[in-house]
């Protein structure tokens, strides 16, 4: 049984990797720059990425598509920004990938886009394994995880571009040590970029957005 499993995932994911490979193909023709957000659920994706496509959406042309089990709650708060925002409901599927992106895109012109967003649904499991198709991946950490999450799930901080240190403002409440956390990221993903953020303040937002831009 162990080894039957095994196959049908090899199946599944190289039939992803295909999937992703003419979608990277497709995105790099339309010239857009395609940044996927993965975290655990709760950890702030979406009041980061609102702030994101606020910010950068008055000199360049950003879209987002959305993953979620169920409602289109996230959607609906994204559309704030006043960027194009697509909801994709899994089910009980606890990942996003490439054959979901693909059909969520019908419809939109790519080349009338600079960035698109991809919020994966809250795991910091399963979306390790799937590419997107993206050209980066960032994984959000909140302060009140813990500094010891990189530790706990390597494989999504290695496959990771960045590191997005969230809910900062509330550091001190939760006893959050930011040296440790940064100590832990670097143990599993040497050298990665690391920024540390509020959404609610405002603080460290730039300097993440400046990065984002960089991709391109």
């Amino acid at each position: 049984m162990t080894s039957r499993l095994i196959e049908v995932r090899q199946k599944v994911l190289n039939k992803n990797d295909i999937a992703a490979r003419a979608l990277r193909e497709r995105f790099r023709q339309a010239g857009v720059s395609v940044i996927s957000l993965v975290s655990s659920p709760g950890s702030g994706k979406t009041a980061f990425l609102e702030r994101v496509l606020t910010c950068m959406r008055t000199q360049h042309r950003v879209a987002a598509l959305v993953g979620d089990l169920a409602t289109d709650n996230d959607a609906v708060r994204l559309a704030r920004s006043q960027a194009p925002v697509k909801q994709i409901c899994t089910g009980t599927i606890c990942h996003l990938d490439a054959n979901m992106v693909e059909k969520a895109i019908e419809g939109w012109d790519l080349s009338d886009l600079d960035f698109m967003f991809i919020e994966n649904v809250g795991n910091l499991v399963c979306p390790s394994s799937y590419d997107l198709g993206e050209n980066a991946r960032l994984v959000l950490l909140s302060v009140t995880e813990g500094e010891d999450k990189p530790l706990k799930y390597p494989s999504i901080f290695q496959g990771a571009d960045a590191v997005i240190i969230t809910k900062m403002d509330l550091a001190e409440a939760v006893e959050f040590c930011a040296q440790t956390a940064h100590r832990n990221i670097e143990c599993v993903r040497p050298g990665i970029p690391v920024f540390e953020l509020s959404t609610k303040t405002g603080a460290g937002v730039p300097e993440a957005v400046e990065w984002i831009v960089a991709v391109r």
